[in-house]
């Protein structure tokens, strides 16, 4: 983005959906600047900016931000001005975007009730010295992570697995390194992620809370870049290039743990909260394996202005080898885990005309989890337990977008997937004895349709209406939609929305035999019976006000989530292992509000969030708190940005999540008081982050970055987690298993770009 001096003069200004080259004009008046552009970039494109005060850097930046435009810097007074392509949408004027800089530059709140975050723009976030993509969406009002993991959160109250999360329309099932502690999306090969909590568009099913849809560069590129970067966890490299000039390009990117060759303070204080629980409490043991590895490549090829191609493809790795040997008893004990998760997808996009156009695309999904734990004696197995998970995820879709006139447009599509879900359970140490198993293939067929309404003088709509039928479970889904946009005065707007989603694929908590006890979580299909689909019901009501570099947005919700499924909470009961249905009703109200200064941007955000279960047969049938409630939670912060150097700060606070309390009576047993009747103490933490950019020389493109952060700067011992063990047979002791917080945590960062 180009800069000026820290002197900036700012002025009052506004634009109302008038000529791009009429806003360049006024703009070259007011700044006293120069811009150079070719005059066919400016054909039929328009911009809005409400009214206040701004310096010519803010100018730039929310044209930027929310338009194709982007701006070159030739010196203090003459600016060329470039178009990013884009062979999806287009120019993306101003007045679709509510919100700029949402929590900082790079993340954005739509008209559409979407949030876009462009990585390449995203500037510094407390706590994070890299665009973490999952990590960003955590900062958002209603998503809060009660484990306090990358890839663990919910969504306005809902499920961790109702979450669904598509690169390059892959679906996407494992998404984290270090158990969940990083996001398994490389920031540096993303182009943009659109997240989606509330009026999703209906060609998104699936899952029953929130999209997460993560796309990588779209169009061919016409210049080499080309990057590398370590932290304290993982290297990185990546590179986009031309291969032939404006028809074909190709990205790269790969990332790799390297903890194998040193243990940074970093990693030690991740893998302390990791694995506090389990054996491996001796991380610097060189004679055990843990990596993890992600790496994407895309060809973008377009063939002429009417027609582009895609072939993208990424692959997530992770793996484990423990072993503990006890000398004197000459025993033995070896964990082996490894979860990938690789992808592809091809599409064809087609433009008909100027009015239609046509989006088709393949893709196919496979998700492995390999869980051996091997005991041995004098050399000899005596127990060789196997746990298997996998997924076969595949489809195709098409759509047709047809451009009614400048206000309506009308979108019409069909999906076709095919879902394969197996786990088993196997001991084979001397005979083969299978504990569990299950194989289930469903096969879906959707057709959907949305219409969208555009007038700024009476209100903008959003319908749209999806039909889903599940082939091997005869069952026929249909999922309305509704988004409704009003001004209501000039600064103040509304939003309505309500929507139907259904889900056919959700994880199970499961029993590990062996105390690793870090993937206990089984992804498995619906059968129609036992395992019901699940649905979502949501209407959401908010209000969003801009005035003077003041922004306010809040929203309030309710959802009912029904054909849940969950064990019988076996320490309650120990002899009843069985699944019970039962339903959820959640009401939160999300708030936020940011206020820009010169130099200084600064933002509260504070989520309220009750979430009450219940469950045939489980607490004599009453509804009790779910275990995942975080009732509420405030983050405040402060960041500076000068034209080189960014410092942010952060506070996080929230309520303690539920527990099941107990007590151990005189004759020794455990008795408990109920589900969920207590609460963990009170969560709070303060984080630190900075990034300094600089030129290698004045000539040279080679571009670098410094950063470092520190995560819960005064140390905070945090309970997060009460669980018990012991619990599946009457003769097993009971153990309570507390799990704390990270530590204080440092990270640091080094990146060159060219």
């Amino acid at each position: 983005m180009v800069a000026f001096s820290q002197e900036e003069a700012t002025f009052f200004i506004k634009f109302n959906n008038e000529k791009a080259s009429t806003v360049f004009k006024t703009i070259e008046r007011i700044y006293d600047v120069r811009f150079s552009y070719q005059d066919s970039m400016m054909n039929a494109k328009l911009l809005s900016l409400e009214k206040k005060r701004r310096s010519l850097t803010q100018v730039l930046e929310d044209i930027e931000n929310s338009s194709a435009f982007k701006f070159e810097k030739i010196n203090e007074r003459y600016i060329i001005i470039k178009e990013e392509q884009s062979v999806y949408s287009g120019v993306q004027i101003l007045e679709d975007v509510l919100i700029t800089s949402y929590l900082t530059k790079g993340i954005q709140k739509n008209k559409d009730a979407t949030f876009t975050i462009n990585p390449k723009k995203l500037e510094i976030l407390p706590g994070l010295i890299e665009a973490d993509i999952l990590e960003s969406i955590q900062l958002l009002p209603g998503v809060v992570s009660p484990n306090e993991t990358a890839t663990g959160f919910a969504v306005r109250g809902g499920s961790l697995d109702q979450n669904r999360i598509i690169w390059d329309g892959i679906n996407m099932y494992h998404k984290g390194h270090l158990f969940g502690m990083l996001s398994a999306f490389n920031p540096n090969s993303t182009s943009e992620v659109v997240f989606h909590n509330k009026g999703t568009h209906s060609k998104f099913g699936e899952r029953a809370s929130s999209v997460i849809d993560i796309s990588s560069v779209n169009s061919v590129t016409d210049t080499f870049t080309a990057g590398m970067g370590i932290n304290g966890i993982n290297a990185d490299a990546y590179i986009e290039s031309p291969l032939i000039k404006d028809k074909l390009s190709i990205q790269v990117a790969l990332r790799r743990s390297y903890t194998e060759l040193f243990q940074s303070p970093s990693f030690a204080k991740i893998a302390n909260k990791v694995f506090q629980t389990t054996k491996i409490n001796n991380i610097e043991n060189t004679n055990n394996k843990f990596y993890f590895l992600d790496y994407n490549i895309k060809l973008n090829f377009k063939l002429n202005e009417n027609n582009s191609f895609y072939a993208s493809t990424i692959y997530i790795d992770n793996f484990l080898d423990y072993l503990t040997v006890d000398q004197d008893l000459n025993n033995s004990y070896n964990d082996i885990l490894a979860i990938n998760n690789d992808g592809y997808s091809f599409g064809w996009n087609k433009r008909w005309n100027q009015s239609l156009k046509l989006e088709s695309q393949l893709f196919i999904s496979r998700y492995s989890l390999a869980y051996n734990f091997i005991s041995s004696r004098n050399l000899q197995n005596t127990s060789d337990f196997e746990k298997r998970n996998e997924i076969y995820d595949s489809g195709f879709s098409t759509e047709f977008k047809l451009d009614l006139n400048k206000k309506t447009n009308l979108t019409f599509g069909y999906q076709y997937v095919l879902k394969d879900v197996s786990y088993l359970f196997k001991e084979t140490a001397d005979l083969t004895i299978i504990l569990d198993q299950d194989k289930t293939i469903v096969r879906s067929h959707s057709i959907y349709s949305q219409y969208v309404f555009k007038n700024s003088k009476l209100f903008d709509a959003s319908i749209g209406l999806r039909a889903s039928y599940y082939d091997e479970l005869d069952a026929v889904r249909v999922e309305p939609r509704i988004l409704l946009f009003k001004n209501i005065f000039k600064n103040l707007k509304i939003q309505l929305s309500g929507e139907i989603k259904n889900q056919i694929i959700s994880e199970i908590d499961e029993t590990v035999l062996s105390d690793l006890s870090i993937e206990n979580k089984l992804w498995r299909l619906s059968d129609g019976e036992s395992f019901p689909i699940i649905n979502s019901t949501q209407v959401s009501l908010g209000f969003i006000y801009n005035i003077q570099g003041w922004s306010l947005d809040i929203d309030g919700y309710y959802k009912k989530i029904k054909g849940k499924n969950a064990l019988s909470l076996g320490f309650l009961n120990p002899d009843d292992n069985q699944f019970h249905k039962g339903e959820q009703s959640i009401f939160g109200i999300d708030f936020y509000v940011k206020k820009d200064f010169k130099f200084i941007q600064t933002w509260i955000s504070y989520s309220f969030n009750d979430v009450m279960s219940i469950y045939e047969g489980l607490n004599n049938n009453e509804s009790f708190t779910s275990s995942i409630n975080v009732r509420h939670s405030f983050t405040g912060s402060v960041a500076y940005k000068a034209k080189r150097i960014q410092v942010a700060l952060a506070w996080n606070w929230r309520t303690g999540k539920p527990y099941t309390e107990s007590y151990i009576s005189p004759d020794n047993q455990f008795y408990f008081l109920g589900i969920n009747t207590e609460r963990l103490p009170n969560y709070h933490r303060l984080d630190f982050s900075s990034t300094y950019s600089f030129d290698f020389s004045k000539k040279s493109k080679l571009k670098g970055k410094l950063g470092f952060s520190i995560r819960n700067i005064y140390n905070q011992k945090n309970l997060i987690s009460r669980e018990y063990t012991g619990n599946n047979n009457l003769e097993t002791t009971v153990e309570i298993i507390d799990k704390y917080s990270l530590e204080i945590t440092p990270n640091f960062l080094f990146r060159i770009t060219y």
